[in-house]
């Protein structure tokens, strides 16, 4: 039987096949995941072929993972050395972004970005929590939505209490696999809940003091929408990259990809090489100093040696 992975909650999944029959898998012990070097070898999105273990109790065993045509990864939070995939089989990735209550950094951001844009896989911007803003956040979303649009991402101011850009949000999902991340506490529940009343997740308010969101999504899940379908994940604090490079990183922001080639050094990683047309093109107000500045401080947290 054919399925695909709509949950994984450790060592079983929840899988469904095409005729929509709901199955819990787990894996076949001794089967070899050749390449498979992550903290989950199965994650949601991923299709499988599996074999019927007990017809009463609806379980099978998965025998087979089917090549992914993409994933998205990230450093695992336990295993700095090791990576996690979030989804596999995506058509594009939505990152909910809040600029209060909690407040989402350009790096926490940047680095989304940079490893949408690794696995080829085209990212969206949700600003959520619009009913919030004042004029200081009004002032940076508009900033921050010229800055992004500029070098070619979709950026969507919304609202789930006042429902604006709520629709919008909801015609890019029609008919795609979608990844619907962000920080714990940044409405990614409350979202679902507007598109899916039917689910009721569970929500909880962003704890007043801290700031901090409060994690109420705690695995990866899938979920069928009319057209389409939409995986949600747990909240993130942190984003670490994993498999990239220094000397590659730079292709992974579109406004220096443009410019690949044109430095006095093949090798330039645009740091403090003469002849550097990616700084020349910062002078010139051509690249966003705010994202030249957030390329450097990628490029120095990445280590070379545990690539």
């Amino acid at each position: 039987m054919t399925a695909t992975v709509y949950r994984s909650t450790g060592s079983w999944y929840v899988v469904k096949t095409p005729e929509g029959e709901v199955w819990n898998a787990r894996l076949k012990g001794v089967m070899k995941l050749d390449g498979i070097t992550s903290t989950n070898p199965i994650a949601v999105g991923d299709i499988v072929e599996m074999e019927e273990e007990d017809a009463l109790e609806n379980t099978a065993i998965i025998t087979k993972i089917h090549d992914r045509r993409n994933y998205i990864n990230r450093q695992s939070p336990s295993h700095r050395m090791q990576h996690h995939i979030v989804a596999a089989n995506l058509d594009q990735s939505l990152l909910l972004v809040t600029l209060k209550e909690p407040r989402t950094s350009q790096g926490f951001i940047d680095r989304w970005l940079v490893t949408c844009e690794a696995y080829h896989i085209p990212a969206i911007l949700i600003f959520n929590k619009a009913d919030l803003y004042k004029k200081k956040e009004t002032e940076k979303f508009d900033a921050w939505k010229e800055m992004y649009e500029d070098v070619g991402y979709r950026v969507i101011r919304m609202s789930v209490q006042t429902g604006e850009g709520v629709q919008e949000v909801k015609d890019c999902l029609q008919g795609k696999i979608s990844l619907l991340s962000g920080h714990s506490g940044v409405g990614k529940s409350s979202f679902l809940n507007v598109i899916l009343p039917d689910l009721r997740l569970k929500t909880q308010d962003v704890s007043g003091w801290s700031g901090k969101g409060i994690h109420t999504t705690t695995f990866a899940e899938m979920f069928d929408l009319p057209s389409g379908k939409v995986i949600d994940t747990p909240g993130m604090k942190e984003f670490g990259l994993v498999d990239i490079s220094r000397a590659e990183l730079s292709g992974y922001f579109p406004e220096m990809r443009a410019l690949a080639g044109q430095c006095q050094f093949n090798d330039c990683l645009h740091a403090e090489e003469p002849g550097c047309v990616v700084k020349e093109a910062v002078r010139e107000g051509d690249i966003t100093e705010d994202r030249y500045v957030s390329y450097r401080t990628i490029l120095d947290s990445i280590d070379d040696k545990n690539y």
